[in-house]
């Protein structure tokens, strides 16, 4: 967008010159028009080159330049906001408030709570399979599916909030990040957009990336985890690591295999985020000690789903140990000491099969049937 009465876009660097006057001023990027206008450097750049008054200037350009002045932050890809300040951090309980209390109808009509199974696998599976879940824990099971069947809105301020919060607090940045551009890549999402990794477990992903790293107790971990996935030779996409465990956790919870835990706690999310965090946690011994890259993703992510489909109470054991055993070091060596004796660092079952899966991203949550053998 550019500025209606003639204000020459500066450039990236910390200082630029008027070419009319001899007048320094702080770049664009890191100086609000409000400042801009109380030292007087906003009404030297909207004079015309004739030197003429406000009063001489038409009704249409005073309006433009109404609009121009309502627009707080010019941030780097071309995107404009409108604020008044730095876009507040938002805590995972206040924003699953806002998913309480908003209105999810049209997600609802989407979800499918459980695993369809037919036959001989339904029969089996109510004689012998997991409890069934409360009936006063359903709802907040639903509302979580609903949470999944979410697209990132950009007209929602909680959804950019989120996004705001998940890149100051992994990257230490105090300052606010474009919606679109090449930083969301440097967190390991595929693209310039993040809404495009999300396919398949919607907002829930990022609330969950967000519980990761909100908890003051589990924050050196992502940091950690993140720190790896930077790694020169052990480098992954971790936003799109976190994306996949999130389907992971869904799967989990759809057949059913997390009740037993929920019905102990009195809980759903809590125990879906609690799963989250082990798996990401075994995710991050195997990779280290077992010096995974990239292209063992696939049969990584696969081995982690088979495992916390069959053994989620004790990854929830696994977790509940590590968080009451250590306090994280700070060094890289002390977390990983303990994260070894906690986690184990082998995988079970290794799958070998090179056509197996690939790590392409995110696809829509499949809606999975066991049929009659």
């Amino acid at each position: 967008m550019t500025p209606p009465w003639g204000m020459n876009r500066c450039s990236t660097d910390n200082y630029c010159q008027h070419e009319d006057q001899n007048v320094t001023y702080p770049g664009y990027k890191s100086v609000h028009i409000s400042a801009l206008k109380q030292n007087g450097l906003l009404q030297s750049l909207s004079a015309t080159p004739n030197g003429c008054r406000e009063t001489d200037v038409s009704a249409e350009v005073l309006q433009a330049r109404e609009e121009w002045d309502s627009v707080a932050n010019v941030l780097p890809g071309g995107i404009l906001e409108k604020s008044f300040g730095p876009i507040p951090l938002i805590s995972f309980n206040e924003a699953l408030q806002y998913f309480q209390t908003t209105d999810l109808s049209d997600c609802r009509k989407k979800i499918q709570p459980t695993l369809q199974r037919r036959g001989l696998a339904a029969i089996a599976h109510f004689l012998f399979g997991p409890p069934r879940l409360y009936q006063q824990l359903q709802s907040e099971r639903d509302l979580a599916l609903a949470i999944a069947q979410c697209s990132l809105d950009n007209n929602e301020k909680v959804h950019m909030r989120i996004l705001q919060t998940i890149y100051k607090k992994l990257t230490g940045s105090r300052f606010d990040c474009a919606r679109y551009g090449a930083h969301w890549e440097n967190l390991g999402f595929q693209g310039l957009d993040p809404g495009t990794d999300l396919r398949g477990t919607g907002l829930l992903g990022l609330m969950q990336i967000l519980y990761f790293v909100m908890d003051s107790r589990i924050l050196p971990v992502a940091r950690e985890i993140f720190r790896l996935s930077h790694h020169e030779t052990q480098n992954f996409p971790f936003c799109v690591m976190s994306v996949n465990i999130t389907r992971i956790v869904i799967q989990v919870l759809r057949e059913e295999r997390l009740s037993r835990e929920c019905n102990r706690r009195q809980q759903v999310i809590a125990v879906l985020n609690d799963l989250y965090v082990a798996v990401f946690l075994r995710l991050f011994n195997i990779w280290k000690t077992q010096q995974k890259t990239i292209c063992d993703s696939g049969f990584v992510l696969k081995d982690l789903e088979i495992f916390a489909k069959r053994n989620p109470k004790q990854l929830l054991k696994h977790l509940e140990m590590y968080m009451n055993g250590c306090t994280v070091s700070a060094g890289e060596d002390g977390f990983q000491a303990h994260a070894s004796e906690v986690l184990g660092s082998n995988i079970n079952s290794l799958i070998t099969d090179n056509k197996g899966l690939t790590f392409t991203g995110i696809g829509d949550l499949p809606v999975e049937r066991e049929q009659e053998s």
